[in-house]
């Protein structure tokens, strides 16, 4: 099989990057994508407790398992399956089930932080940076979070203030610089997702 293509999307949380990678995803029609969640890769948090992992902060580079990526994504671009780890939000912790991944042509990584690790960023053929105003964001993730994630609203605002907002400004929206496209979405992201997805298509067919 040819090399597979990989495709970071980054941004900050809730700016839609979930929505442009799905919208690739149906675009290629899914049968050569695999999708990856940065998230997935968040460390385990057995042995604390259910309070210390709510207080974990979960937008610094150092509550994820990069190694373990890493490691996956280099399988994944030499033909090889791996079994991913699976996040349980509910739980704040990484499940015990995997998901059994078969190599595909196109791999796409989607998280806050894909380009923060240059590492990842070695291995990626293009890398995306979805933009979004703060306070648009903000609205999304409350309500991502009430109502897909179980969290109450105090919550959502108390991590938001305490670690969302000082780790976007200090790890995620640096890491626009070394994005290949940068779409703008805080009304319509089509055209940007087109042309990526026209992008994507011609590289696949080279």
């Amino acid at each position: 099989m040819k090399k597979a293509i990989v495709i970071a999307v980054a941004g900050g949380s809730a700016s839609g990057k979930s929505t442009v990678v799905d919208e690739i995803y149906h675009a290629l029609d899914g049968k050569d994508v695999i999708v990856i969640k940065h998230d997935d890769y968040y460390k385990d948090q057995s042995t604390l407790t259910m309070e210390q992992r709510r207080l974990t902060n979960y937008d610094h580079p150092s509550s994820l398992e990069n190694d373990l990526l890493i490691k996956q994504l280099k399988q994944l671009i030499k033909g090889e399956a791996i079994d991913k780890p699976i996040y349980d939000f509910k739980n704040h912790n990484r499940s015990e089930m995997t998901q059994h991944i078969e190599p595909k042509k196109v791999i796409i990584l989607d998280g806050i932080l894909v380009l923060e690790d240059k590492r990842i960023r070695d291995l990626c053929d293009i890398k995306v940076y979805v933009e979004c105003d703060e306070d648009i964001r903000l609205i999304r993730r409350i309500k991502r979070d009430m109502e897909e994630r179980g969290r109450s609203f105090d919550f959502v605002i108390s991590q938001y203030l305490t670690t969302v907002k000082p780790m976007h400004h200090l790890f995620v929206s640096p890491t626009k610089r070394y994005a290949d496209i940068i779409i703008p979405n805080d009304f319509s992201h089509v055209v940007g997702a087109d042309i990526l997805i026209e992008k994507i298509k011609s590289v696949i067919k080279a």
